[in-house]
């Protein structure tokens, strides 16, 4: 199996980071892998992908970290759509914001070109190309969303404000990783204008309802084909953030801590609530982050911490995620056009 990942950057892709770790999973299995940056995809003059990639097509590494190093010092080679068989797109458009504009939405488009080519995409590229902010949230039953109003009319905010009994969240609409989230209270009151005002200097703000819950952080939950991503041995592929002190945020890059955490009866109600709008989005591999009973995101854009759960439970969630990938490869051989792109990457 040809499997190809596009990632940011380069520069940026970290060797413990997720996308590393699954390529890894892939190449201990004896499939050729490929990472490309969304700055080395281009359009070929036959309407074909053409892509500038590095690859290791063979070696036997200790680990994951060894394994991504080694591939960074290669030099690049070139491969066509019409050479792969699986193209992962695990970039995440919210780190283009404000740094490179021209990237935020170039995996998706260049996704669809090779899906035409008959390169199976995942996640989905066309859906990924209308969730590329959380407005993709909104879509899932409100059962399972807090209170939310998403707006840029302070007067419409305020009075939001008004109904939570004065505690609320803020966020902005596009954006990933905690960054730009507050909680607003009577104490930090004065500054609801300047805030509102900061958020959306880029785009539409969220104003979403405080769960009480949250001081305790949230939890991760992978889920795969639209199921919670279990290893071999039956563990679950999820982890509790918990929050830095004095800080509302538990996204570990904003300082959150990992944490073991057990699956319930609840967790398992809101995967299986929201698996059929993920199945029919093709929505391969995705993750939600969970506060009590309410969902908070959708991350259907590279979510990370697999890496972290792996570690965290002595347990291998990368093959598994291969082996799926693999089964998906054989339908294909088998059906042929007879299955489309969004049936195929939730199979």
């Amino acid at each position: 199996m040809k499997l190809a990942f596009i990632i940011n950057d380069h520069k940026t892709e970290k060797p413990n980071y997720t996308t590393p770790g699954l390529g890894y999973a892939a190449h201990k299995r004896g499939h050729n892998v490929y990472y490309i940056g969304v700055g080395e995809l281009s359009y070929a003059s036959k309407g074909h992908l053409s892509v500038r990639c590095k690859t290791l097509k063979e070696g036997n590494f200790k680990s994951q970290e060894t394994y991504f190093k080694a591939v960074q010092k290669e030099e690049f080679s070139r491969i066509s759509s019409e050479d792969l068989d699986v193209l992962f797109l695990r970039n995440n458009p919210a780190d283009e914001i404000n740094e490179r504009d021209w990237a935020y939405n170039a995996a998706s488009i260049f996704g669809e070109i090779a899906m035409r080519n008959g390169v199976i995409v995942i996640n989905h590229p066309t859906t990924l190309a209308s969730a590329v902010n959380k407005m993709y949230f909104q879509h899932f039953p409100e059962i399972v969303r807090p209170k939310t109003i998403i707006s840029r009319d302070h007067d419409e905010i305020r009075g939001f404000f008004e109904k939570q009994k004065q505690k609320m969240i803020l966020k902005p609409l596009q954006g990933s990783g905690g960054t730009n989230v507050f909680m607003m209270d009577k104490k930090n009151e004065h500054n609801l204008s300047q805030t509102i005002d900061a958020i959306a200097r880029d785009g539409y703000v969220i104003a979403q309802e405080y769960l009480k819950e949250a001081t305790g952080g949230d939890t991760r939950l992978f889920l795969m084909n639209g199921k919670p991503l279990e290893s071999a041995d039956g563990k679950y592929a999820m982890m509790q953030r918990v929050n830095a002190s004095g800080d509302i945020r538990s996204n570990i890059h904003a300082g959150g801590k990992p944490a073991a955490v057990k699956m319930t009866d609840r967790i398992m109600k809101l995967a299986d609530i929201v698996r059929p709008k993920l199945v029919q989005d093709g929505m391969f591999l995705v993750g939600i982050d969970i506060v009590g009973d309410k969902l908070m995101e959708i991350n259907v854009f590279s979510p990370g911490g697999l890496n972290v759960s792996s570690q965290m439970y002595d347990a291998d969630f990368n093959t598994p995620v291969i082996e799926a990938i693999e089964k998906k490869v054989h339908y294909k051989n088998m059906y042929g056009d007879y299955l489309q792109n969004v049936q195929l990457a939730t199979l």
